[in-house]
């Protein structure tokens, strides 16, 4: 049932008001509060919300970014995007990384679990047992991780981490590698070991761009579903538990696809970066 018009002259807000706390709220200089805003504009809260509202002003609202600087960014965008979308024959595809600084905090006192009438709860205070480095090779086509934890993550840790792939994967096999351009990745001992073995193929990342890598979306589980809510007495223990999700996970792998449009993802950038110019 429609509501019926109420009595009285609906209030009336002067233009120069309404400009004021539009003008003021999207002033990229400063922040400016609701309450700060009304203040300023001899008006109620309640109505610079209203205004703000009308005109899709979110103040509250923040959306991180990054833009690549890399001068070969689309070159090496569309090298990436290629071997996702059309992986070559007789070879695998495998997208790695590290993840490091894992910390291993045992919560003190364990929290509560989940049940009917209160939620899950945890301390807010730990002790740390140091941190591990988990080394990840995301198979894009099946899914499958090939993995090991080290103390660190120097290119002598990489190189344990490519002889592991050396010998799991098929030498009938070439291995093509998406990564980052970490500066353990490419020391003269890596590159020399790899120009020994021409069945590995590197395709790097843009800098910035590890949104590209999709192992990064691995990494993403592996921190909600095992370091986020464990609680850990020893660094073995966290050792074992990240083990024994990559046991679990290639029991039952997971693919992750790449579907996004190349071409949008491209004119969106190039939309970014005209806007940053036009706002210095």
């Amino acid at each position: 049932m429609q509501e019926k018009q109420r009595s009285g002259r609906p209030a009336v807000i002067a233009p120069e008001v309404v400009e004021k706390v539009i003008t003021g709220a999207v002033n990229r200089d400063r922040l400016t509060s609701c309450r700060k805003m009304a203040k300023a504009a001899g008006i109620s809260p309640a109505t610079v919300q209203r205004i703000w509202a009308k005109n899709d002003i979110k103040q509250h609202v923040t959306r991180t970014f990054k833009l690549s600087n890399d001068v070969h960014f689309e070159e090496k965008f569309r090298d990436v995007i290629g071997l996702y979308l059309d992986p070559p024959e007789r070879a695998v595809v495998l997208c790695c990384d590290e993840k490091s600084q894992i910390q291993a905090l045992e919560r003190t006192p364990p929290g509560l679990p989940l049940g009917i009438g209160h939620i899950r709860t945890k301390t807010h205070d730990y002790y740390r047992h140091g941190t591990t480095t988990l080394f990840a090779a995301l198979n894009y086509l099946d899914g499958k991780i090939i993995s090991r934890t080290e103390e660190r993550h120097r290119h002598i840790e990489w190189l344990r981490f490519l002889r592991q792939i050396e010998r799991e994967t098929s030498r009938r096999m070439d291995i093509h590698i998406v990564l980052d351009n970490y500066g353990s990745h490419k020391p003269p001992k890596v590159m020399a070991w790899l120009e020994k073995h021409p069945r590995f193929h590197l395709h790097f990342t843009p800098t910035s761009a590890s949104w590209m890598n999709l192992v990064e979306r691995f990494f993403r589980d592996v921190h909600m579903e095992v370091v986020k809510d464990g609680s850990f007495s020893h660094l073995k223990e966290l050792n074992d538990a990240l083990q024994a999700y990559m046991n679990a996970r290639n029991a039952s792998p997971t693919r992750y696809v790449w579907k996004a449009d190349g071409h949008k993802i491209l004119e969106k950038i190039n939309r970014a970066k005209q806007a940053l110019k036009q706002n210095k």
